[in-house]
């Protein structure tokens, strides 16, 4: 395997692009303000600590693109993995742009490809910190032409983040893809709007993974009020989530889940806990053993 050492210096959008499959760039300690895109797969990216190693930018959706147009949630991502294979470890990927009540959307990272794992990785920002790709297949349509096609597929898709930090305000964690996120922390922020959502997946009835959350701590930052925040709500039907053995703030709302505004996706959304509080909403489930089991099982 080839290692490299990079320094702020560097341009990572370059090296990346011309790096051999499997190579292991190491990223000294810094900020890296720029906006990139792996292409390359089999990449192994290593920070010098999530608190030394931070990849920085600050696009918004309704920020005016080079084609004249706003970006859109889409393309506003610090880092978008777009190849397969891709490991992540000790760093941190940072959208700054901050105020989504004002400028939309913000991602930090997004995951357009299969078998990507983060490993001790920090995801900051506000609104929609970390897109799980695919992209619901109504927008792949929708963006046919606007976005580029490796931005624009449709395919199954597994992503494991590991002892990660993932921080927003609304639907911070949302697509289509199978993740786990395991023994990380999930924290809330305050937004001007009030309230928030940590989770909005968008899954197909055919998919039977989605997003398990195991063992993970959901925190909150000083001035998010008490029964504010929702665990999660169906960006479409059907979308699918699973809470295993995870510990709730006081920010957590007592009915825990949110039907999405004024549609009927309470009659379709798939929400299970382990153990279902007293309070949740009627429409929520407990997973049972053989389901836990068959999740764990297939993100071994």
């Amino acid at each position: 395997m080839n290692y490299i050492e990079l320094n702020p210096k560097d341009d990572l959008q370059e090296r990346f692009d011309n790096a051999a499959t499997g190579t292991h760039f190491h990223l000294l300690p810094g900020t890296y303000r720029q906006k990139v895109e792996i292409n390359t797969p089999g990449l192994f990216i290593s920070g010098s600590g999530a608190d030394k190693t931070l990849i920085v930018y600050d696009d918004y959706a309704k920020k005016i693109g080079e084609d004249g147009k706003e970006l859109v949630t889409f393309r506003t991502y610090t880092v978008a993995v777009c190849a397969p294979d891709v490991t992540m470890e000790d760093l941190t990927i940072e959208n700054d742009s901050l105020y989504p009540e004002e400028k939309g959307q913000e991602v930090a990272l997004t995951v357009y490809e299969d078998n990507f794992r983060a490993e001790r990785v920090n995801l900051i920002s506000t609104q929609d910190t970390l897109f799980i790709g695919p992209l619901p297949f109504d927008l792949t349509q929708r963006y046919e032409g606007f976005l580029k096609e490796k931005l624009n597929i449709f395919k199954p898709m597994k992503q494991i983040f590991k002892d990660c930090f993932i921080s927003g305000t609304v639907d911070f964690i949302f697509g289509c893809g199978d993740a786990l996120f395991d023994n990380c922390e999930i924290r809330s922020r305050v937004d001007a709007r009030g309230g928030g959502y940590v989770a909005a997946p968008a899954h197909g009835l055919e998919q039977q993974i989605g997003f398990l959350f195991l063992n993970c701590d959901l925190t909150a930052d000083e001035g998010v009020g008490e029964d504010t925040i929702f665990l999660a709500r169906p960006w479409r039907d059907y979308g699918l989530s699973t809470f295993v053995g995870c510990t709730y703030g006081k920010h957590i709302k007592t009915e825990g889940f949110n039907k999405w505004n004024d549609t009927e996706r309470d009659k379709t959304a798939r929400f299970f806990e382990d153990v279902k509080p007293e309070g949740r909403v009627p429409w929520s489930k407990v997973a049972s053993p053989e389901r836990i089991k068959d999740l764990k099982d297939y993100f071994k």
